[in-house]
């Protein structure tokens, strides 16, 4: 039986077998003028709304979400009270979209100069939405400026290195000062279809030099999980899923960035599972518009059953803030009172990575992992009823648009680690038994 893993504090669930299980799209859908439509309230995008359609809204959604639970009869939310003011502001701003920019920003630094080198590249994605070639006369203007920020904040991106890196630092300093060259050159020629592959590129030299400023692991994990598998950095794995509904495309490896900075033990137990090769050859349990799921092993077990205690293995719920010096552990952030406070790692990208857990059991995370498809629009960043309660641990940076692909019966042929395994510490698949 898959785990359930949308929980709704401020409603109450009810056996509601009578409801058909619907997608979530069977209750909201987006208008190409940008509106978004529930039921009969709608809210613009751009310019404003509603209260009363907001949250209208807003319930609507916790319901479709409530009709997902995996396993056994669905369930329905009920409103236990009309209010629910901390989802009542939905919609917040502009989210972040892009895997790489999630990850750029979730790095433990705080160096303003190289952040004010990140944004205008960052930026060159708006400034590609305007149509031809006019569009180059803002990517120049994106690179000039962050350009003058390199060399106006040189010294202060130098004096952030840590000192084993460097050399490294350095070294990336130079490609991305090579790059930005590149790129004028690219809007010189008026080569618009080189602009997106050259920013790639040099947002990856940014992000080099942003982790080179990462001076060993941050923080002392909470010593009733120290000695579990801790991922104290980041990993990449690849995961190879057989396709069969498209005939296009029949194997497609989607790669993975694991975040440790921000959530060590959900993403450090899930290295250590698929060094165990746990994942390898397992299907895909959800496939339903909203969400992919699996991890639910074979048996009546719903997690992973580690061979050396004979019963399942649990990971806490795990959440990082803004602000903050060390995760969360085992509340959601609606628990603690915390409605406003920003996750460095929001359900915001297309292929969040997020562990999947019990309805009313914080902790009882295992093996279950679900990747959320999704427009922003519908669950912006920081305001919707997925950030704080749910520990994201990843993103999917390759291969993404693909997930909504996947179909239930699909099989995971492999997960690989292809970097980062040296972070992973207290690694029990090491241990025989």
């Amino acid at each position: 039986m898959a785990a359930s893993f949308v929980t709704l504090p401020t409603l109450s669930f009810v056996n509601a077998s009578r409801f058909p299980r619907r997608r979530i799209d069977a209750y909201c859908s987006k208008k190409r003028v940008g509106v978004l439509r529930c039921c009969s309230g709608e809210y613009k995008q751009r310019g404003g709304g509603g209260g009363g359609a907001l949250k209208e809204c807003a319930i609507t959604l916790a319901l479709s979400l409530g009709l997902i639970a995996g396993g056994g009869a669905p369930y329905a939310a009920v409103a236990a009270n009309p209010a629910i003011p901390q989802v009542s502001v939905l919609i917040s701003g502009p989210p972040i979209k892009d895997p790489g920019a999630l990850l750029r920003y979730a790095l433990p630094i705080d160096n303003k100069p190289i952040r004010d080198v990140q944004k205008p590249l960052e930026d060159i994605t708006d400034s590609l939405k305007i149509a031809g070639v006019k569009a180059l006369d803002s990517v120049e203007r994106n690179v000039r400026q962050a350009s003058r920020s390199l060399q106006q904040g040189k010294s202060m991106i130098v004096a952030g290195f840590a000192e084993s890196k460097k050399d490294h630092g350095n070294e990336l300093i130079g490609k991305l000062e090579a790059g930005m060259q590149d790129m004028l050159q690219i809007v010189e020629d008026r080569k618009r279809d080189a602009v997106a592959p050259k920013q790639k590129e040099i947002l990856q030299y940014v992000g080099g030099i942003e982790e080179d400023m990462v001076d060993g692991f941050p923080y002392q994990v909470p010593e009733e999980y120290r000695n579990m598998p801790l991922l104290k950095g980041r990993a990449t794995v690849d995961m190879k899923v057989k396709i069969k509904d498209n005939p296009n495309l029949e194997d497609c490896v989607f790669r993975i960035v694991l975040d440790g900075y921000n959530a060590p033990v959900t993403a450090g137990n899930f290295v250590d599972l698929v060094e165990r090769h746990f994942y390898d050859g397992m299907e895909i349990q959800r496939s339903d518009g909203f969400v992919v799921q699996t991890g639910d092993p074979e048996g009546p077990a719903e997690g992973f059953i580690d061979p050396s205690t004979e019963k399942v293995r649990t990971v806490p719920l795990e959440i990082m803030v803004e602000g903050n010096k060390t995760p969360f552990y085992g509340s959601t952030l609606e628990e603690l009172g915390l409605y406003k406070a920003q996750v460095m790692l929001p359900f915001n990208a297309f292929g969040t990575m997020a562990m999947a857990r019990e309805e009313f059991e914080n902790d009882s995370g295992s093996s279950q992992v679900f990747w959320l498809l999704k427009e922003s629009e519908l669950t912006p960043s920081n305001s919707n009823i997925l950030d704080g309660r749910y520990a994201v641990f990843g993103y999917v940076t390759q291969n993404e648009d693909f997930l909504a692909d996947l179909k239930v019966g699909d099989v995971i042929e492999s997960i690989q680690v292809v970097s980062g395994l040296d972070n992973l510490v207290n690694p029990s698949y090491k241990i025989a038994g």
